[in-house]
């Protein structure tokens, strides 16, 4: 009886964490975020702020496309729907808005900060 419950366990276990992998969406923590850009070969990063905030201050490399704008969605149109996407916001509430909209018009890979760019540890660079 062990045994089997030891089994069923697992396979839960391996079950969850394969529906997860296939929508295709994960929240990291900025440490995650940052060795995920390292590695990306053409990251999409986006910032999701309004302008203002952005031009205090984001990360290097970053696309502004504030999710407030009328056109957010037309904007997302041009980014490759097939490669990663990196979003965050300044706390997490409007990048998870944005991740949402993406998984809608069928972006296959999606990270999001965790807690925004405030969670952020590393140097923020204005461009």
């Amino acid at each position: 009886m062990k045994y089997f419950f030891a089994v069923f366990t697992m396979l839960l276990i391996v079950g969850c964490g394969n529906s997860q992998q296939q929508d295709g969406i994960e929240k990291v923590t900025p440490e995650a975020f940052s060795k995920k850009l390292e590695m990306a070969e053409k990251p999409q990063l986006i910032d999701v702020r309004t302008l203002a905030e952005f031009s205090e201050g984001h990360l290097q490399n970053a696309l502004n496309l504030d999710i407030n704008e009328d056109d957010f969605e037309k904007q997302l149109q041009t980014l490759d729907k097939a490669a990663p996407v990196y979003v965050y916001c300044r706390s997490g509430g409007r990048s998870a808005k944005a991740v949402e909209q993406m998984k809608k018009m069928g972006f296959r890979e999606i990270y999001e900060l965790e807690g925004g760019i405030l969670s952020w540890k590393g140097e923020v660079v204005t461009e």
